[in-house]
């Protein structure tokens, strides 16, 4: 097969993630690149299989998005959890490294630490790049908070999961709720996904930012991107500073509040804006921003940091319980009628993915399938002039696209 009709598609639609799963299943006849204004995109160089193709097509979450689990705690916005709960890790390092709570970090490293598994695949700064992200394998606490704390930026974790399944070593994986989506789906085509990645962690996910909305910061700063040799999205308290440092020692800073809300939401990706599961649903646990409240809406003045936990699965809550007992976090329930307080931009975008996605149909641009994800429940919680006022709005912009 000379062209993947899958990735010709997912790009002509605007639906590519940049999570890299095509490229790791194409034998190398896929790259990942990036693409104007600074997301990761396929770029195929070479004919792909139809076993590829089939596998993609199956697999990629702009072309099909995994379904959530059936289970008596599913919620049309959050999706199934055995358990919620907020907590925070013990370890007074990783919960000031992490982006919330420091939950997820220490969960990867309770895994590492109790012999689930050798070493744990995440992202962390790229050097070369330091507004961008590369991967990395960590196998221990270290090397874990080295890459802790949020990256809004583009990052393809799976474009070579089979290279990395290919070493036969049982490894963690943090990822993107898509990332995870597609792992899920890859597994129904590899066994070894699940039998050498018995952990998948997830997060909550406001939407990927390109490049441009991080150097959008930066000249907010007052600096230029070019000379920048380091930038930290967020971490290192909660919520934490946005920083950026030049080469020749200026630095700048800047609220999350003013980075995430004025600059780097504005950049975000089409795929994320009809996103049906952005909460990590299939995940074996995923973890959020547990915000405390003021005035009905999140409060992002510095504080001790809090993790929003969500244990999904089996795996996920035995993962869970061990590192309650071991003593390395601490946690308790929450009501899931209280997650909207603290998220309600999460619970917004979920009722308004049907009114986005019809408008798609209307205009004769391709959307993911979502079968299984509760998307015609939330719609039915948002209010008729919102839905509408989302209809008519991505009608307007997809024609704005094609001018």
């Amino acid at each position: 097969m000379a062209r993947s009709p899958t990735v010709e598609r997912v790009l002509k639609g605007e639906l590519c993630s940049g999570c890299g799963l095509c490229a790791g299943v194409s034998n190398g006849a896929i790259a990942m690149r990036s693409a104007e204004p600074g997301f990761a995109r396929p770029q195929q160089t070479a004919p792909i299989t139809e076993e590829a193709e089939r596998v993609i097509a199956d697999s990629c979450p702009g072309s099909r998005v995994a379904p959530w689990a059936d289970g008596p705690n599913r919620n049309p916005y959050w999706g199934p959890a055995r358990e919620t709960l907020t907590g925070f890790a013990q370890d007074p390092a990783a919960r000031h490294a992490g982006a919330s709570g420091g939950a997820l970090s220490v969960l990867a490293i309770h895994a590492l630490e109790s012999g689930v598994v050798t070493r744990v695949l995440h992202v962390e700064a790229d050097p070369g790049e330091p507004t961008g992200n590369r991967m990395r394998w960590s196998r221990n606490r270290d090397e874990v908070l080295a890459g802790a704390g949020s990256r809004y930026a583009a990052s393809s974790p799976l474009e070579f999961i089979d290279a990395a399944l290919g070493e036969g070593e049982r490894f963690a994986f943090i990822g993107k709720p898509c990332d995870v989506s597609a792992l899920r789906q890859l597994a129904r085509h590899d066994p070894r996904v699940d039998q050498l990645i018995p952990i998948k962690l997830s997060f909550y996910c406001g939407g990927l930012p390109s490049r441009a909305g991080a150097h959008r910061v930066i000249r907010a700063m007052g600096l230029e991107p070019d000379e920048v040799v380091a930038f930290r999205y967020r971490g290192n308290g909660w919520p934490g500073l946005t920083l950026a440092e030049t080469r020749g020692g200026d630095m700048g800073e800047m609220r999350y509040a003013d980075s995430w809300g004025a600059h780097l939401s504005k950049e975000v990706q089409f795929r994320c804006k009809i996103c049906p599961d952005a909460v990590g649903a299939v995940a074996d646990i995923a973890c959020a921003d547990a915000w405390y409240g003021e005035g009905g809406y999140p409060s992002f003045e510095e504080q001790d940091g809090r993790s929003l936990i969500q244990v999904r699965s089996e795996a996920g809550e035995a993962l869970y319980r061990s590192a309650v007992a071991a003593g390395v976090l601490s946690a308790e329930p929450l009501g899931v009628d209280q997650i909207e307080l603290m998220q309600p931009s999460q619970a917004n975008r979920k009722r308004l993915v049907s009114s986005r996605t019809a408008a798609c149909r209307v205009m004769f641009q391709p959307v993911p399938a979502m079968a299984g994800l509760d998307v015609g429940k939330a719609a039915k919680l948002a209010p008729m002039a919102m839905r509408l006022r989302n209809f008519l709005g991505t009608i307007s912009r997809i024609l704005k696209a094609k001018r």
